[in-house]
């Protein structure tokens, strides 16, 4: 049976009446909902689909599915049966870019749909194959393996050469509203009513993951449209990202200042006294810092040593990779501290904390594979600059476009000149950001009302996105809400030794999408969690902890068990 030829653009499923006979059919032979059309059909069906402005609940010229196409191979494994829609949303400002987004429809489809986020200042479409810390188990294809639809988007701009850290979009207003939060809302809509006229039924539950930006994305939906969602993973999340900026440019005119910036081995000098110091914390010399309220209390790279010798350099200038200077030192311990505005910004935060530094990976030499993309995330290899070359640290190249883009529209500007604690001329500017930046919203009232569920986690290692943001938004949601309130709906875990998207340390897997799915469809709350790693020791488990819990061993038993290991606040 084929279907029209000419499918509807007001959102209703094209092939009713076809998908009606072959219900009858199936149903004879013992089918199930999920085989109940063609396939094939509905691929070819989709190529032609448009949805009308109307169908979308924020500003739009509507959209167009541009391409589709069948999924290739990956890693070698050929994929579950699926085709994939490049969609294209027109904006309303014509000098705007348009939003690209990409859609996986699997042929089995369980019902499901998640929707994934980006990273950085997205400008690219990740992977609609995977999500943040899949476990590497579930083989290339978790998401479609398991039937779900998947969609996602470059948030309504397309990135350059220096791809996640280009700013270059942050002059037009429509595309930073999109950036912003605008895109979740206008994509989600989209995706709903193409895979309501694939399928010919509505997803059964929606489901958003993501880390990083994703995660500021993951919290955004929770807070802004709450009866859009049963379930979100937000992973490290970037939730007050103006207020992070803000942070970013305070560390970027620290590491600025004359022979303030460490080299790849003196930092992983550093690295080495924490670790010296500081693992045994937690019970376990197993070069993992689970303890790490206790290492920041007690180290201080101005008198702690490395290898029998002081961390320090004697004269206290820049004596060579074998030591750090003061202007060193001086530069970390900012990295250590929050950024305090002198007034609340516009959407009311105060300040943004500093990072675990100590024992954190902040880029150095190193044989692993993902070293690379750790040094990438961290403090890369070269110092902050105006302009900043993408040799810079991630986050001092994120603010030097935050600056030039976002805050001033002026290429020229000289973007370690902008004080963030005393703005000046650009104050008001920065407030406004910050009222579309700051995902800072603590009430979920609705989206628990709803029977949403949400799931937090963060590497305790990481040098991108302060885990100490993180907890602050646990607990202000807590304060909210009621401890009771939120527990029958939220989780927070941390995992030590994880730094940000990866880890040579402790490279974190868990199947956040399994707990979710499960507390959501069954109402069976996530317990006894369990941590994998992947690049330290690979194999190695750990207890997945709630905040503000960590993992102590019991002085017994195999160190690379999950089971030998206790959640603790002591």
């Amino acid at each position: 049976m084929h279907s029209p030829s000419i499918p509807p653009t007001d959102g209703t499923p094209w092939r009713l009446l076809a998908l009606a006979s072959a219900a009858l059919a199936l149903t004879a032979c013992g089918g199930n909902d999920s085989h109940r059309f063609n396939f094939d059909d509905a691929s070819k069906d989709l190529a032609t689909q448009q949805v009308a402005e109307g169908k979308i609940g924020l500003p739009t010229k509507g959209a167009t599915v541009t391409s589709i196409e069948t999924p290739s191979a990956a890693s070698g494994a050929q994929p579950p049966a699926s085709v994939r829609a490049n969609i294209s949303i027109a904006p309303v400002d014509p000098a705007a870019p348009a939003i690209k987004m990409g859609l996986l429809l699997p042929k089995e489809w369980n019902g499901k749909v998640v929707m994934l986020g980006g990273g950085g200042y997205n400008g690219v479409l990740p992977s609609l194959y995977t999500y943040p810390a899949a476990p590497a188990s579930q083989g290339a294809y978790p998401l479609l393996a398991q039937g779900y639809a998947v969609f996602a988007s470059d948030s309504g701009h397309q990135a350059g050469a220096a791809g996640s850290r280009d700013g270059s979009f942050g002059t037009n207003d429509e595309a930073v509203a999109n950036f912003s939060g605008n895109a979740l809302k206008k994509v989600s809509d989209v995706a709903d009513v193409l895979v309501t006229r694939f399928y010919g039924k509505q997803p059964e539950r929606r489901y958003f993951l993501g880390g990083s930006t994703g995660g500021r994305e993951a919290l955004a939906v929770a807070q802004k449209w709450p009866a859009d969602w049963d379930g979100v993973v937000a992973w490290y999340p970037a939730w007050n990202a103006a207020s992070l900026d803000l942070q970013f440019g305070r560390l970027s005119r620290a590491f600025a200042q004359p022979g303030a910036y460490p080299s790849l081995a003196q930092r992983k000098l550093l690295h080495q006294s924490a670790i010296a110091q500081c693992d045994a914390l937690d019970g376990a010399a197993d070069g993992v810092i689970s303890n790490v309220a206790a290492c920041n209390a007690q180290f201080d790279p101005a008198t702690a040593q490395v290898n029998g010798a002081p961390l320090r350099c004697a004269s206290g200038s820049n004596e060579g990779d074998q030591c750090l200077s003061d202007a060193m030192i001086s530069a970390l311990k900012t990295y250590n501290t929050a950024i305090t505005f002198n007034a609340p910004l516009g959407s009311g935060e105060t300040q943004y904390p500093g990072f675990n530094v100590w024992g954190a990976d902040l880029g150095e030499e190193g044989s692993s594979p993902l070293q690379p993309t750790v040094n990438l995330l961290a403090m890369n290899t070269t110092a902050p600059a105006s302009p900043a070359p993408l040799t810079a640290p991630y986050w001092a190249v994120f603010w030097d476009q935050w600056v030039r883009n976002f805050v001033t529209r002026d290429a020229n500007f000289d973007t370690l000149s902008l004080d963030p604690q005393n703005p000046g001329v650009w104050t008001d500017r920065i407030h406004q950001l910050s009222q579309l930046q700051d995902i800072n919203s603590t009430d979920l009232s609705a989206f628990n009302q709803r029977g949403g569920k949400l799931l937090m986690a963060h590497g305790t290692a990481d040098v991108l996105v302060s885990t100490r943001a993180t907890e602050q938004y646990y607990q202000r949601l807590t304060q909210t809400m009621g401890a009771a309130n939120v527990k029958s709906f939220a989780r927070y875990y941390e995992v030590p030794g994880y730094g940000h998207a990866a880890s040579t340390t402790f490279n974190a897997n868990w199947d956040s999408l399994k707990a979710l799915d499960q507390w959501v469809t069954t109402g069976t709350a996530p317990t006894a969690q369990v941590v994998s790693d992947t690049a330290g020791v690979p194999g190695r488990t750990r207890p997945l902890c709630e905040y503000p819990t960590w993992p102590r061993y019991n002085g017994a038993g195999d160190v690379n068990q999950a089971e030998s290991f206790s959640c603790v606040t002591q």
